[in-house]
């Protein structure tokens, strides 16, 4: 019923996919709602974006981190993720949920898939969550925000430098002028003990990304 993943307990899918109002028409049941795994499931979901973000993008200071992981869990990616394994047609929703356009709601499919989530980790471990949540959101918003992802040119040029055999680059201060709300920093960056570009920035991170960046244009000229 749920590509990319199997349940060995059905009953938590159902759970998943049950919305409050649902639970209204059918009180004779044994049903729950998918709020507590929605609950859960949102828990799951900010670590593994966080871990992926961490991982994939290890020199991006920690205010950036925390953008780039709100554009990831936010409404819109949620429910688009939902729409692509078509949940809206899968959930259970109360008749009056339904003509209202329940199944369409952004909300409520962002919320669902968050349950999915919740779901997934109850019914095996993190792993299996983590490889479900990179394949349907974080895999699709890294191609759609890629125009607007911050170049991570330190990243880029640690990987470069280590394919070539040498050891990680080093980045130096070489001035901080002003006061501090206001002090502009000029990094030096070394590559094989060589000095290969100089950056200048309002923060350290600033200007040892743009030294990086100019490492990585003379280097691209050899």
């Amino acid at each position: 019923m749920l590509k990319d993943y199997k349940f060995k307990n059905k009953q938590l899918l159902q759970t998943a996919l049950t919305h409050r109002s649902y639970l209204n028409e059918h009180r004779g049941e044994k049903l729950e709602s998918n709020e507590r795994l929605e609950f859960l499931g949102d828990a799951v979901l900010e670590l593994i974006v966080s871990l992926y973000l961490y991982q994939k993008h290890p020199f991006m200071p920690e205010g950036k981190l925390t953008s780039l992981r709100a554009q990831f869990v936010q409404t819109k990616t949620l429910s688009m993720a939902s729409n692509r394994l078509e949940l809206g047609s899968k959930l259970n929703l109360s008749r009056g949920e339904k003509e209202s356009g329940g199944a369409q709601n952004p909300s409520l499919l962002a919320d669902t898939f968050e349950a999915i989530i919740g779901a997934i980790y109850q019914d095996s471990d993190f792993n299996n969550a983590y490889n479900f949540v990179q394949k349907n959101l974080l895999n699709p918003c890294e191609k759609l925000f890629k125009a607007k992802l911050p170049q991570d040119f330190k990243s880029k040029l640690q990987e470069l430098v280590q394919s070539q055999g040498f050891s990680s680059p080093i980045y130096k201060v070489l001035s901080s002028l002003g006061p501090d709300h206001k002090k502009i920093f000029k990094v030096s960056v070394l590559v094989n003990h060589k000095s290969s570009g100089f950056g200048v920035g309002r923060s350290k991170q600033e200007a040892e990304q743009k030294a990086a960046q100019k490492a990585l244009e003379k280097l691209a000229k050899k």
